[in-house]
């Protein structure tokens, strides 16, 4: 799981409380989870696996190509991902011209979902933007693979101020885990072949 919250260790992070409850579910179908926030880590700009000096992305790239799950966290900002999240999808970019031992692009035959909070409306967009990034590079999003919290247009208060919406939120991330969990069982048992040349 990536963690997109622009929210720098240790500050509490409204997004990866909600992404909790998805790993969590993940867990109990025997899914270890790693969580990368990726804010706390120097992602240089740029469409390049690796971007020289100092950039930590070649060590989320390694991490990326060891899972067969992907989930994306993002707080809606002016009704979209936020920045981190758009500097994880251009930097996943580079994956579009990377194959395995099989001439696959490397996202073949692994999923993605995408968990979305914020205290303001957008959240279909959002899931729909990262999602839509996703499946260009490559990975399976299965039905139903995303969770989201808000209490509707407009300000208001943060997942983690208010309960409201939780239960509901939870539920989804619960059949987000699972919907993911068995697309990446079907897909390790049937994998997609390489593109037609």
């Amino acid at each position: 799981m990536i963690n997109c919250t622009l929210k720098p260790s240790p500050q509490p992070s409204n997004t990866e409380a909600l992404a909790g409850t998805v790993v969590t579910a993940l867990n109990g179908h025997g899914v270890e989870v790693d969580v990368v926030r990726a804010v706390d880590l120097n992602l240089k700009p740029g469409v390049r696996t690796d971007m020289g000096e100092g950039d930590d992305w070649p060590d989320v790239h390694g991490k990326l190509l060891a899972s067969r799950i992907l989930v994306i966290a993002s707080p809606t900002w002016i009704g979209r991902p936020s920045s981190v999240a758009q500097r994880v999808l251009e930097r996943m970019d580079a994956m579009l011209s990377e194959t395995d031992d099989h001439d696959r692009p490397v996202a073949y035959n692994r999923v993605g979902g995408v968990v979305v909070t914020g205290n303001e409306d957008g959240a279909h967009h959002v899931i729909s933007e990262i999602s839509g990034a996703l499946g260009d590079i490559g990975y399976t999003v299965p039905g139903q693979a995303w969770t989201y919290w808000h209490l509707g247009p407009g300000p208001g208060p943060n997942y983690l101020d208010d309960d409201r919406g939780h239960d509901w939120a939870a539920s989804t991330g619960r059949a987000m885990a699972s919907n993911l969990y068995h697309a990446a069982r079907a897909l390790e048992e049937n994998p997609l072949p390489a593109p037609p040349s």
